[in-house]
């Protein structure tokens, strides 16, 4: 009976959201009657409420905060320009994939996807102009590079919030996702467009083409320093704490891997570096953290309909179902999400509203790190139209529904599948 007053509960967040209510606004409406329908207290909902929201946000409000500033300080001082033209030259006309899509992996890393995708649009667009390329060809590892970067590693919101939920070590999930990514997206990003695109026979025009500076940016180095060095801080200080004989050190390395130290060491040195006047840095910090307010209220209400769901005990039957059926619970985890990603569209509410499903699991010995990454290659299965991601690859690239699907639709889900496949590969052999 509680699991079908669940799916009562999620057939509501649908109906409100294809009504166009705000997804923060949903979830919140929808944590409350389920809770109602579950047989708790109004004083134990509001309680819930209030738990879930600061268990969820207090220990990724700074993380958030602060790497929405490093983007829109990456932004806004040319960084990712100076990557987009380092790599492109590098790597010259005949890899042009290769550099489109680790530009797409580097800036992906500090910019959150819609913001990722807005920078690099048009540099997509004048690639395929001056090549005579497909704009797709150009375009698909672009968008697998971001969407990788979203989902899988911190400090993404959604990568961020379920490690806080799942109690998981952010430098080890970093570490597994950087792991499970690579052969990610080499096969959604470059072997899947030269299957579906066929560019044989088609006369490139100016094979030298490169990407001149239109202004003064930042030099190679500092650009590749500013946008690495929080991940850098992260993961060297990660691996350091799991080398024996560091000693007093140990203290050192934990704290710089702690992510919202490396993010603001980072914010710091990209003030120092490019000798941003404080000002105008500040400015910068501000209408970034204003770019993902909503995203923040999206998490503390996601957060909410999670405990709602821990605190009604429906987890423990979530749980006995798993048991009983025999499936790994990652398997178990990732098809939630994505049942809930197909249904709901948006990444972060169904990976948020799978949390509060799948995290008793996390006590049957599975580690909270692959659990992080099985939701988050699950909450990007098969986006279609209820997704703003769809839509907005459609129209950028000018596509029918037919082609978006081919396209979009089939590069989201074989980054799922695959992700689930290098979870799942990673939990055998770790």
């Amino acid at each position: 009976m509680q699991l079908l007053i669940v799916l009562l509960g999620v057939l509501l967040l649908l109906i409100l959201i294809i009504k166009k209510v705000n997804p923060m606004i949903a979830m919140l409406i929808t944590s409350i009657i389920t809770g109602i329908l579950l047989g708790m207290s109004p004083a134990k909902i509001i309680a819930s409420i209030t738990n879930g929201v600061g268990s969820t946000l207090g220990g990724v409000i700074f993380i958030l905060a602060l790497g929405a500033m490093m983007g829109k300080l990456i932004e806004d001082t040319g960084v990712s320009q100076r990557i987009v033209i380092v790599l492109t030259r590098s790597f010259g006309l005949k890899n042009i994939q290769w550099a489109v899509l680790l530009t797409g992996f580097l800036v992906g890393i500090p910019l959150f996807y819609n913001a990722g995708f807005v920078v690099l649009i048009p540099l997509v667009f004048a690639l395929a102009s001056a090549t005579n390329l497909p704009k797709l060809y150009i375009g698909i590892p672009m968008a697998a590079s971001l969407s990788v970067t979203h989902c899988f590693l911190p400090p993404h919101p959604g990568p961020v919030a379920l490690a806080t939920i799942f109690h998981a070590d952010i430098g080890t999930t970093l570490l597994y996702g950087f792991i499970i990514i690579i052969p990610i997206i080499i096969i959604a990003g470059i072997i899947f467009p030269r299957l579906i695109i066929n560019i044989k026979g088609r006369h490139l025009t100016n094979p030298s083409f490169t990407i001149e500076e239109k202004e003064k940016l930042p030099s190679a180095f500092k650009s590749f320093t500013i946008a690495l060095l929080p991940v850098f801080l992260i993961a060297a200080g990660t691996i350091a704490l799991h080398v024996p004989g560091w000693g007093p050190a140990n203290g050192f390395f934990a704290f710089i891997s702690d992510p919202t130290i490396a993010l603001l060491i980072a914010l710091l040195f990209t003030i120092f570096l490019q000798k941003i006047p404080v000002t105008n840095a500040m400015e910068s910090c501000v209408q970034g953290v204003k770019s993902i307010a909503m995203i923040i209220m999206i998490i503390a209400a996601g957060g909410a309909f999670k405990q709602v769901l821990i605190d009604s005990g429906i987890g423990e039957q979530v749980k006995t179902i798993a048991l009983h059926l025999q499936l790994s619970p990652l398997l178990f985890a990732w098809i939630i999400t994505a049942l809930l990603r197909v249904t709901l569209g948006s990444a972060t509410v169904a990976g948020l509203t799978a949390s509060g499903l799948v995290l008793p699991l996390i006590t049957t010995g599975v580690s909270p790190e692959l659990m992080v990454l099985s939701v988050g290659a699950g909450s990007v299965f098969f986006s279609h139209v209820n997704d703003t991601g769809f839509w907005m690859f459609k129209e950028y690239f000018n596509l029918s529904l037919k082609q978006t699907f081919k396209t979009w639709t089939t590069m989201e889900t074989l980054v799922s599948i695959l992700g689930l496949i290098g979870v799942l590969l990673l939990e055998r052999f770790r």
